[in-house]
């Protein structure tokens, strides 16, 4: 009997030749405004004037589209004298809510707003049949770490104790893209000890950063600018961390893929890590980060789906019309509701 592999990969989602045209006009298109396009960091421009470009489709991001029917909320902070911003969406058929997805933005720490996508989280809260809520979490430079995952935190405490009165359903679901995934699993992580009878439905984790240091392969020798690049990512870490090194960025409270995964999921409910699913493309230089991760959480027995779209650039799910973007919009729709149901009440 031939020796079976005790990890498997479906290896075809990793060769080239399984690369769509339609991914490769994205991908040249992208990389050509990546390169091109005014950055964050220029002297000339810098974050407070690029987050206002940013809103007008400079760059490679696509503008937000805003919708009427979303509503604007406030969350109590641990700071008497600050609230957190928030953006409410409840599903349109006005049925009861199965629950609250609670969502972190993308932008590197430093851009982005919980108004940006109120297109996707719109159709989670009607596919799921949940209330979404996106925080508007402070952003770096001007509010450097921890500011940022306290935010988060915040939000997410006050949910689990207020979320049946206040929104009239339970806190289910964390999610975000790139640094939002980062600040999920941070926040999930936090919420094992500081709440710990209240167990998670599921994770969602979009193209993520779980290591900090910026010493994975992947982040290291890939050099093409598809929306993020290793000098982009550098930017966007020192602004978040900055004079931190790379040994403190180590910490597991910065970079959770240094956490002890085994040791987390014996504190968890039910002593496993939520379920998690983990996204990411193959030409999107934070790969490693999800192949590690996932292969961590994995390794602890909790449930897993990784999904894997080749030659996809970063955060490709921004793109509506582009057909992995599809096509894993609708795979999350499942999972979550699959997990929300499997939670029960």
């Amino acid at each position: 009997m031939p020796l079976t592999s005790d990890i498997a990969y479906d290896t075809s989602k990793f060769t080239e030749e399984n690369i769509t045209e339609e991914t490769k006009q994205l991908n040249k298109k992208l990389e050509a405004i990546t390169r091109d396009a005014p950055k964050w960091y220029d002297p000339e421009i810098g974050p407070e004037t690029y987050r206002i470009l940013r809103t007008q489709g400079v760059g490679p991001i696509p503008a937000p589209r805003a919708l009427s029917r979303a509503m604007a909320a406030m969350m109590p902070s641990r700071n008497p004298e600050y609230d957190i911003p928030v953006r409410v969406y409840r599903p349109d058929n006005s049925q009861p809510s199965n629950g609250i997805f609670l969502h972190f933005h993308g932008g590197g720490w430093v851009l982005g707003s919980h108004r940006d996508q109120d297109i996707l989280l719109q159709g989670y809260a009607n596919g799921c049949q949940m209330t979404g809520i996106s925080v508007g979490y402070r952003l770096a430079p001007e509010h450097p770490w921890p500011a940022a995952i306290h935010d988060c935190i915040d939000a997410a405490e006050h949910l689990i104790d207020q979320g049946p009165s206040a929104y009239g359903a339970k806190l289910k679901i964390l999610g975000g893209e790139s640094s939002g995934a980062h600040l999920t699993v941070l926040t999930a992580f936090h919420l094992i000890h500081s709440r710990p009878t209240h167990p998670l439905a599921g994770l969602v984790l979009n193209c993520g950063i779980y290591d900090l240091t910026q010493n994975l392969p992947m982040s290291r020798n890939f050099t093409r600018p598809l929306i993020i690049s290793p000098e982009i990512i550098h930017h966007f870490i020192k602004a978040f961390l900055p004079e931190m090194g790379i040994e403190d960025r180590r910490h597991p409270q910065i970079s959770p893929l240094y956490e002890d995964l085994h040791k987390m999921a014996r504190d968890a409910p039910g002593k496993k890590l939520p379920p998690a699913m983990f996204i990411c493309g193959t030409e999107d230089m934070l790969l490693d980060d999800t192949l590690l991760m996932s292969a961590k959480w994995m390794a602890t027995g909790a449930e897993v789906v990784v999904k894997i779209y080749p030659g996809a650039p970063h955060a490709f799910i921004v793109f509506p019309e582009y057909g992995p973007a599809k096509e894993v919009t609708s795979l999350i729709t499942q999972f979550v509701r699959e997990k929300v149901e499997a939670s029960g009440g």
